[in-house]
């Protein structure tokens, strides 16, 4: 014969254990996990020559019917070059950018938008959100290329290598109707 008693004490044991699984489950999710459900996702861009390579990590933004630069990104000032925090590059062997010497390392990729040219900044300073926290003091280098009005809308920020010549790459970054080219060069 079943006893009530002892159905009731292992069905509330079994609801209990659930629960219990259930919230150890939703209590354990990683940083990764969050990181899936942003609104703008974690994309990294790459090259590898010879021993030569360079990531680029970036939270990509999309467009969404906004106007972007001279709107929702200011003219004139500095901005993550993504969105969430702020855009990092590593490079692993020394590199010339836009002619300026680059030792290896990691730096944060800060740009300064403008109609006509960008400002580019390597900056020394990891692990910032946004650029609320910008310091100029730790920039490496800084260095200014032309803006170019692209073909076509860009929905979601690009940022690309493009291999051009043997010993040289093109850093790309595009978004909505304006791409600015950045190169570099292998040594």
């Amino acid at each position: 014969m079943i006893n009530m008693k002892s159905v009731t004490l292992f069905l509330l044991i079994l609801l209990s254990t659930s629960f219990l699984i259930s919230c150890e489950t939703e209590s354990d999710m990683n940083e990764d996990t969050v990181v899936e459900h942003r609104k703008s996702p974690i994309v990294i861009s790459s090259v590898l020559h010879e021993d030569t390579y360079i990531k680029v990590v970036y939270g990509q933004p999309y467009k969404r019917g906004r106007d972007i630069f001279g709107g929702l990104e200011p003219y004139g000032e500095v901005w993550r070059t993504g969105a969430n925090e702020a855009t990092e590059i590593t490079i692993t062997q020394a590199i010339r950018m836009e002619g300026q010497s680059v030792e290896p390392g990691t730096y944060a990729l800060f740009t300064i938008p403008g109609e006509d040219e960008w400002t580019i900044i390597l900056n020394e300073q990891l692990g910032q959100w946004g650029a609320f926290d910008y310091n100029e003091e730790y920039d490496y280098i800084r260095f200014n290329v032309p803006a170019q009005e692209t073909d076509r809308v860009i929905e979601a920020l690009t940022i690309t290598f493009d291999e051009t010549e043997e010993n040289r790459t093109i850093l790309s970054i595009a978004w909505d109707d304006t791409r600015v080219e950045i190169p570099i060069d292998f040594l």
